[in-house]
């Protein structure tokens, strides 16, 4: 068995086509062909089902490739480790962001990364926690940037930076007289959230958990959305503290503190127990810092450098 055996395995997962894979892996289709075969013969099992059109994966090559995707990863972690010693960045790095995130961070991450590591190739995907969680207990990504904490003892938290949460109000609404509001006085049939799967739908519902979720409880896809119903139909919604900037002066009149509890959500870079790419995590997170008003970010974020 050969790293470049798993590689080719994992081509032909992803493809479900022999020449496809060759194609992806920059060999021809007999020789990706004849070491898939060979590693089945050496594991005395089929991973692939070649009766079928396009090709599946049979059930024991379901757990064989789980294991191949860690095995890849787990080498692939060997070598930046040796290329961290040199302080090289170079190779890829797959990052994930959650919904709510990523509008905030996205555009300027982009740009500063490519400026400042050139030579490190970015993927960036966006994604729910849940599906997050699963990708990188697989190794299929390399990092990801979503609320926590995830208490997951094989995962690690490095936490960035603290975010407030704001009531966004209709100008219709009773409690748009008060200046602040308190869980108590946010009634829940009125109030605009995310649809399910989204991690601050939740971290919403927490911080009102004294009221039971109300059947007129209405859903959308994202915060824009929310704030937009809010502008045309009245009700309330909850938004993060960096959407505020995206507002008009006059949408900006809309918002109230949360206070009795004060609503924040705590954002992290999150990566596997086994990552060892500690010059990536800096950039990652040097980057971050950059785009983050300072009084928002971890105290110790802002004097150490991060150590695995």
């Amino acid at each position: 068995m050969t790293l470049q055996q798993l590689e080719y395995v994992l081509a032909l997962e992803k493809t479900r086509h022999f020449v496809r894979a060759a194609e992806l892996c920059g060999v021809t289709q007999p020789t990706l062909s004849a070491m898939v075969q060979k590693l089945e013969e050496e594991l005395d099992c089929k991973i692939f089902d070649r009766s079928r059109q396009p090709i599946e994966v049979t059930e024991i090559g379901t757990q064989i490739i789980s294991q191949a995707q860690v095995i890849i990863y787990q080498a692939n972690q060997l070598k930046e480790s040796i290329k961290s010693t040199k302080e090289e960045l170079t190779g890829t790095l797959h990052l994930a962001v959650i919904p709510t995130i990523a509008p905030y961070l996205l555009p300027r991450f982009i740009a500063s990364f490519k400026k400042l590591y050139p030579e490190l190739s970015l993927k960036i995907s966006e994604m729910h926690t849940d599906t997050i969680i699963e990708k990188l207990r697989i190794a299929e990504i390399d990092m990801a940037i979503l609320s926590t904490p995830l208490d997951d003892p094989k995962i690690l938290e490095v936490p960035l930076y603290y975010e407030k949460f704001a009531a966004y109000i209709s100008p219709t609404e009773p409690i748009y007289k008060r200046t602040e509001l308190s869980a108590t006085d946010m009634p829940l049939d009125k109030l605009w959230v995310l649809e399910e799967g989204h991690c601050l739908r939740n971290q919403v519902f927490n911080f009102c958990h004294e009221k039971p979720l109300q059947s007129s409880t209405y859903e959308a896809g994202s915060i824009d959305t929310l704030v937009k119903i809010v502008d045309l139909n009245g009700g309330y919604t909850v938004i993060p503290e960096l959407h505020i900037e995206l507002l008009s002066e006059s949408q900006k009149l809309n918002l109230r503190s949360i206070v009795n509890p004060e609503a924040t959500r705590e954002i992290s870079i999150v990566i596997r127990h086994d990552f060892v790419r500690e010059g990536v995590i800096n950039a990652v997170a040097e980057c971050i810092k950059q785009i983050i008003p300072a009084h928002m970010l971890d105290t110790r974020l802002k004097k150490f450098a991060i150590r695995l």
